[in-house]
């Protein structure tokens, strides 16, 4: 009864406005996500639009002033559109979601298997996220981790909605120790591998060309996994109006005897997911938050 709480209430009309939204079609949909898109866009006081234009900026510096607005506006309008289409993926039936979703590269994970590795799945924060999983759950036996919600109603919607789609999902509080221990051959685990959680377990190496915190957690996990480590990237492809989740060649050499090394690697892989589909990368998210010791913060 704790979930009925006259605190949620606010949370049960949203997610029942989520459950129409899923019935749209997809051109209402998507018409619906540009304008919550273009009402952040046109709040340039806000700080949602000052951190995508400062993480555009660092990533792309030789873009002019032109082409740069227009690729906020456009990633912006993404966003608002990934936010209206995380309504299947509570919603949808699981038939019409697998006609949604498809992956692309994925003989790189079937060599993997066929070498009887275990595998992670290195995936990055695009603001289709949560398609991939989705995709990787009508194929293989995947699993992985997530952040609890403050939210009761929020934190059990999303746990249930993953559990559709993975073969189970591990909370953040509970360490690494279970995903270890889950990773076997023949299953894959999911992991995002570029947020910036801090100087803890992380070193400073170039992303888009600015030193970044980035995590040590991913060739820990490798390593102790005997993993293959595959980075991928989930986006919507408006040609064949399809969620893709891409694949790229496993890390050669993952995890090295260097963990700088190993990390520059990890990054590179991403950028160059990333510089596929630019506009549907999460640039609201401050990739560059923390500093090497001395620097002034970026946002």
């Amino acid at each position: 009864m704790t979930l009925l709480h006259p605190r949620y209430w606010l949370t049960w009309v949203s997610l029942i406005l989520a459950f129409i939204v899923a019935q749209l079609p997809e051109g209402l949909r998507h018409a619906l996500g540009r304008k919550v898109g273009n009402a952040i866009y046109n709040n340039k006081k806000k700080k949602r639009y000052k951190v995508v234009k400062t993480n555009l900026e660092i990533a792309f510096p030789n873009l002019s002033e032109e082409k740069r607005e227009a690729l906020i506006k456009d990633h912006l309008a993404w966003y608002g559109c990934a936010l209206v289409d995380y309504s299947l993926l509570f919603f949808a039936s699981q038939k019409r979601l697998a006609s949604k979703v498809e992956i692309a590269g994925k003989a790189h994970i079937d060599n993997a298997l066929a070498e009887n590795k275990s595998i992670i799945i290195l995936l990055a924060h695009s603001v289709m996220l949560e398609f991939g999983p989705a995709a990787l759950g009508f194929h293989y036996e995947a699993f992985g981790s997530y952040k609890t919600s403050k939210n009761a109603v929020m934190d059990w919607m999303i746990a249930k909605a993953r559990c559709r789609h993975v073969a189970f999902v591990v909370s953040r509080d509970e360490g690494l120790r279970k995903l270890v221990k889950s990773l076997t051959p023949g299953r894959l685990m999911i992991f995002l591998p570029d947020e910036d959680l801090g100087k803890e377990n992380a070193v400073f190496v170039p992303f888009f060309g600015k030193q970044k915190a980035t995590l040590t957690t991913t060739a820990r996990l490798a390593k102790l996994g005997k993993a293959a480590a595959l980075p991928a990237f989930a986006w919507y492809n408006s040609t064949t109006q399809k969620y893709v989740l891409e694949i790229a060649p496993a890390l050669q050499d993952y995890p090295s005897k260097n963990t700088n090394e190993d990390a520059h690697q990890l990054n590179q892989a991403l950028e160059k997911l990333i510089q596929k589909n630019p506009a549907q990368y999460m640039w609201l998210l401050k990739w560059y938050r923390t500093r090497p010791d001395g620097q002034k913060s970026i946002y």
